[in-house]
């Protein structure tokens, strides 16, 4: 999957940093199960946003390295 490059979705370390923050969070508990449930929810969407980073990360490194052989 190609990097995302709207303006909507932050960049890597942004979205990592907001999921570190949302599991923070959740593992502090105190939170209503409504709020716990919206943070899950953010959290699968970041944790989404990292992996397509890393996957175009990945398909990067896999065309220069098959552009060297």
């Amino acid at each position: 999957m190609a990097e995302p490059t709207t303006e909507t979705t932050p960049s890597y370390e942004a979205a990592r940093e907001e999921l570190v923050d949302v599991v923070r969070r959740l593992e502090a508990g105190g939170t209503t199960l409504e709020e716990s449930l919206a943070l899950w929810e953010r959290g699968e969407k970041l944790a989404g946003v990292c992996q397509d980073w890393l996957d175009g990360a990945r398909a990067r490194l896999d065309e220069v390295l098959a552009t060297d052989t």
